[in-house]
């Protein structure tokens, strides 16, 4: 898709070129500016056209969720520009940066000027009215899971900002991408991108603000009803389950994007404030009324991770000081992802150091920037406000929950995955490793899955069992039939999945000496001679370092024979179990 930047973006310039653009107007808020208040009623958004379909794709579709791969990312450039030029700066090494503008020339002087390089930038020379981009930029989804892109587009909910509203189409006609515009009955709606999130698999989330937002009054030409906002969800976007919490008393805004962040399919990241300030017991009761009613698609309860709000400058929180002049609501949660970069607000050294450590900890290996935003955060918004994707028009989709922490010692750990891309996969890989400190050195053991369930796309292998004490770092690798390449985390091998084999605590006594039990003979050769009084029926040879050599079942008996004649010569583990105990043997094969 990005040749068809390139060459799109020589027809726009042509085009514009002779064109007298609006000049952009003071810095508009992230909210209503007052005169956009007096305008809320009976408002109807003047569109300059219509410029794609105003029905729903024909063919289900999915939302593509934030981490998955993207082409490209778009800003606008006004207002706030040291803040956008150093999302260009960091986001034009991982994809193709769009930005919308009024005179292209006059931003590539300013980012020559500012040491970025011109490479891996495209400008569309348009009319809009402000930066805030999330909230009226296209949405992605693709048919059939992984197939065709489409951009969605729904009503922007600010009266006087036409040119805002109409940005979608223009962004499709760049790309040359289908798009389909949730704007006249029965299918209208009026929404703002900073005011929803996906997981990719079918489920949203949203502030109530949504039903305000299409309640008939205002800005929204028809009433629609929960019910409805749902199906228009389900038509356009692909949502199946639409989560909706309750507006922040203190977020002027009421986007989740201020408080909240899926960091993956089943991780929420959420703001936390001190006990009883600003925001802080709403977001409590959100976040325990989505874990008292809803579990992540993986059927399990959602994990999640806390990172702190902090104060502004001064101290206070947005409860705090006189009316006219709260504390900033300054939040860590508004970042976005850029393929292989997150991209951070930051405030204070004093507060970044913790948030950006807790992110590094969760989104391992990721390149985590930040940028000041202080002087943006006080209009309400942050990055993640003032960017947009679009998606890749190439998708290879990995979708797996990670293995958690296990007491099992003898049974290989199975890894299942959703992997799919639309000419289908050449191969799957499961990659693992025992080593603590991963670096360029590390050796990674490869595993082949299988295709075991072609109708739900699902792929299967096995990591070998491991000793008590073990860590296995994992990531998945796919190869689609074009050639196409993905890796699960998109950061691998740097980036991973970790879990550990724990000693058994209770149920199981755990004997690693040879009592009870004789090896004979020794050292052994083509096969041992197992003699104990206790019964066993399970068995596994494993080396020092962990790995798996043989495992099997055997008759349960107090005396047996295994053969071990294909084992290289060296010293080896034998652990022996049953229900009740486990045992380990120290052997030597010749």
């Amino acid at each position: 898709m990005k040749s068809l930047f390139l060459s799109a973006i020589g027809f726009l310039l042509v085009c514009c070129g002779s064109l007298q653009l609006q000049a952009q107007s003071p810095v508009l808020p992230h909210g209503y500016a007052p005169w956009e208040l007096a305008a809320m009623d009976g408002y109807i958004p003047e569109r300059t056209a219509i410029t794609g379909s105003t029905e729903p794709p024909v063919l289900p579709v999915r939302a593509a969720a934030e981490w998955e791969e993207i082409d490209a990312l778009m800003v606008a450039w006004t207002g706030f520009i040291p803040t956008v030029r150093e999302i260009v700066r960091h986001a034009r090494e991982e994809c193709e940066v769009l930005i919308v503008c009024a005179d292209s020339v006059a931003v590539k002087d300013d980012l020559l000027a500012n040491g970025i390089e011109l490479g891996n930038i495209s400008y569309v020379d348009a009319p809009f009215n402000s930066v805030w981009i999330r909230d009226y930029g296209p949405w992605n989804v693709y048919t059939d899971q992984v197939d065709s892109l489409y951009l969605i587009d729904w009503i922007y909910n600010r009266p006087t900002r036409p040119e805002d509203d109409a940005i979608p189409g223009v962004i499709a006609s760049l790309t040359d991408l289908p798009i389909y515009q949730s704007v006249e009955d029965p299918w209208d709606f009026v929404a703002t991108g900073g005011n929803f999130m996906t997981d990719g698999l079918g489920t949203g989330f949203s502030s109530k603000l949504i039903l305000e937002e299409n309640d008939g009054t205002g800005q929204s030409q028809s009433f629609k009803s929960e019910a409805a906002i749902d199906s228009i969800m389900r038509a356009f976007m692909g949502i199946d389950r639409y989560i909706k919490m309750e507006t922040l008393p203190y977020d002027e805004i009421h986007h989740i994007d201020m408080h909240m962040k899926l960091l993956d399919e089943e991780t929420l990241l959420v703001g936390e404030y001190p006990e009883g300030v600003a925001d802080g017991p709403q977001i409590e009761a959100n976040l325990q009324y989505v874990l008292d009613n809803y579990m992540s698609p993986f059927g399990t309860p959602y994990k999640v991770v806390r990172i702190p709000m902090p104060p502004d400058a001064s101290g206070e929180y947005p409860d705090d000081g006189p009316w006219w002049s709260p504390g900033d609501y300054r939040t860590y949660t508004n970042f976005v992802f850029v393929n292989k970069t997150v991209l951070v607000p930051t405030y204070e050294e004093q507060y970044d150091t913790t948030a950006l450590r807790i992110l590094d900890e969760h989104l391992p290996s990721y390149t985590i920037v930040g940028i000041d935003c202080n002087d943006i955060i006080q209009s309400l918004g942050a990055i993640h406000c003032i960017t947009k994707e679009v998606a890749t028009d190439d998708p290879l989709l990995i979708t797996h929950q990670p293995l958690s922490n296990t007491e099992e010692q003898f049974v290989d750990y199975q890894v299942d995955a959703q992997i799919v891309h639309r000419d289908g996969i050449s191969f799957a890989n499961i990659l693992y490793t025992t080593v603590e400190t991963i670096s360029a050195a590390t050796i990674w053991y490869n595993i082949p899955m299988t295709l075991t369930d072609p109708e739900t796309n699902t792929w299967t292998g096995y990591i070998p069992a491991q000793a008590a004490g073990k860590k296995i770092s994992y990531y998945l690798r796919a190869n689609a039939s074009n050639g196409k390449l993905q890796y699960r985390p998109i950061t691998a091998p740097y980036g991973y999945w970790r879990f550990e084999v724990e000693a058994v605590t209770t149920g199981l006594e755990t004997v690693v000496t040879d009592r009870g039990t004789q090896l004979a003979p020794v050292p052994a050769s083509s096969s041992i001679n197992i003699t104990s009084e206790n019964i066993y029926n399970h068995y596994t040879i494993s080396d020092f370092s962990g790995r798996v050599i043989q495992q099997g079942t055997v008759a349960p008996a107090s005396t047996w024979s295994l053969a071990v004649q294909h084992i290289p010569a060296g010293l080896y583990l034998l652990h022996l179990q049953n229900s009740e105990q486990q045992e380990t043997l120290q052997f030597m094969k010749q």
